[in-house]
């Protein structure tokens, strides 16, 4: 029966050096299987392996040490095996490059820094001479390179071991060379590299510019926005475009902002003016709600607003009424808002039994001696007069529960308005609404004001024409975008529960003798 091989007993485990008992044959803390330990050799290495000399003896510092020239290198210690060891390749016996990418070839390739001479090697402890390597050149018979005049005695401390000469760069066949450096990789000739590092111009070129362009977080001011509209640092949703809008167009100007509790705004709103046949100027205010019980509101309440403002922008010129021009306008934003339901893309979107993209109504069109209003829904316009002497009034009639309940005579207005149910809407723009009935109505103010175009979102926090006049800017008719911005401020500072949209039309002065509507 075959035997495991016997081995010198080990005072402590190679892998944890915890302490070993004879006779251990795994470790009792790591469990490292002791019989694959190779034995000990005889003689300490000569050679010196990644620039760390190994200890020695007093006997040999006692040694005389040779000259700083630079030995060949020193000969590993012969393994414990068969006296005659099986023969070896020779590196050109078989085809391959060195790790320094030269060719393989009978002398092996010498690291250039050896040139400048390798660390000294101690003498053997066997006897205090300093061994010569062998290449495998050697082992043929032939001489030694970078030998002169041959290998000098091995006890003759006078004659220098054999200088050793550096290949030179790229590998030429028949350079001298001895040994191979194993505590240093292998350096490149010259500044030739295989892999060119980048230039940092251009590496910095695509980073500025990508940095001009990439968005900053408006929470933490640190983070990028990716794709999503998140920051990157701190996970901060960052605004959308609609999400606060601002637009002034002569003397107009609107103002629509999110709030504190939608995740978006599904207001729009939509200014401009326009010239009448005869050379007179018009203004031009359209405002959308967007149902939120319904699909996609946001997008009917633009589709709406746009379209609507479009007809108006395109019938004035034309010399249309203003009253009649703001019937078809209504006509032609519902028809845009009842596309969305037809459209294919966006069909398999909302369940069949959800409500197709549904919004409310309101618009002014402002002309020199002429106010024409137009509504569907509970958006609202009010009149606020330049001489806060004369009273404001509201111009629109709520398309609402709350509405029909003060105009059957059964609830008061503030008792119809304080119930839950004050906003449920009984008229709006879209495919699934009862019957459309558009609203207008035409004014002619005998002074200077302000027309006011609303949706709930506002005079929720100003609910009568006094209170709207009230936290109206008193310089209104000539900073409509301020005036603007401060009602869209008054709402978020009462709570900003809905999204806030207001526009601002001044009306112009009338002549004298004019009377009101």
């Amino acid at each position: 029966m075959s035997q495991m091989p016997q081995q010198a007993a080990l005072s402590k485990c190679p892998s944890c050096e915890e302490p070993l008992e004879s006779g251990d044959r795994f470790c009792g803390a790591c469990g490292y299987d002791l019989s694959v330990v190779p034995a000990r050799p005889r003689d300490e290495p000569t050679i010196a392996m990644n620039g760390v000399v190994p200890p020695q003896t007093s006997a040999e510092r006692a040694a005389p040490r040779p000259p700083s020239a630079p030995p060949a290198a020193a000969a590993w210690p012969a393994p414990d095996g068969p006296a005659d060891p099986a023969p070896a390749h020779r590196p050109a016996d078989v085809p391959g490059t060195n790790s320094d990418g030269t060719p393989l070839s009978g002398t092996p390739a010498v690291h250039p820094s050896a040139a400048g001479g390798a660390p000294p090697v101690p003498p053997s402890a066997a006897g205090g001479t300093h061994a010569a390597p062998v290449p495998p050149s050697a082992a043929a018979g032939a001489p030694l390179p970078g030998a002169a005049g041959g290998t000098p005695p091995p006890g003759d401390p006078a004659a220098p071991p054999a200088a050793v000469q550096a290949s030179p760069a790229g590998g030429a066949p028949g350079a001298p060379s001895s040994g191979v450096r194993f505590d240093r990789r292998a350096e490149p000739a010259g500044d030739e590299y295989p892999l060119q590092a980048p230039d940092p111009r251009v590496a910095a070129e695509p980073a500025q510019s990508a940095g001009e362009t990439a968005a900053v977080c408006v929470a933490c001011r640190a983070g990028r926005v990716d794709d999503d509209g998140y920051c990157e640092n701190c996970g901060h949703a960052q605004p959308r475009e609609r999400d606060h809008m601002e637009q002034e167009c002569g003397p107009l100007a609107a103002v629509s902002d999110r709030g504190l509790r939608h995740h978006r705004n599904e207001d729009a709103f939509a200014v401009g003016t326009a010239a009448l046949p005869d050379g007179a100027p018009a203004s031009v205010a359209v405002v959308c709600d967007g149902v939120s019980s319904a699909t996609r509101p946001d997008e009917a309440s633009l589709a709406a607003s746009t379209a609507a403002s479009e007809s108006l922008l395109a019938a004035l010129p034309r010399g249309t009424h203003p009253q009649q021009a703001m019937h078809e306008a209504i006509i032609a934003a519902a028809e845009a808002v009842n596309a969305l339901a037809d459209d294919p893309a966006a069909a398999g979107e909302h369940a069949p039994q959800q409500n197709a993209p549904a919004c409310t109504f309101v618009g002014a069109v402002v002309t020199a001696g002429l106010l024409v209003v137009g509504w569907v829904g509970d958006s609202r316009v009010y009149w606020v007069p330049v001489d806060r002497s004369a009273p404001a009034a509201r111009l629109t009639e709520d398309d609402s529960w709350a509405a029909q309940m003060v105009a059957a005579g059964l609830m008061g207005e503030a008792e119809a308005y304080a119930d839950q149910r004050a906003h449920a809407i009984t008229g709006w723009l879209g495919a699934d609404a009862y019957e459309l009935e558009p609203h207008t109505a035409s004014f002619k103010p005998d002074r200077p004001g302000v027309v006011v175009v609303c949706t709930d979102g506002l005079w929720n926090y100003a609910e009568s024409a006094d209170e709207m006049a009230e936290i109206l800017p008193a310089d209104a008719a000539v900073r409509p975008l301020h005036s603007a911005r401060v009602l869209v401020g008054h709402a978020l500072d009462g709570g900003g529960h809905d999204n806030v949209t207001v526009a601002l039309v001044p009306f112009p002065a009338v002549p004298q003798g004019a009377g009101s509507a």
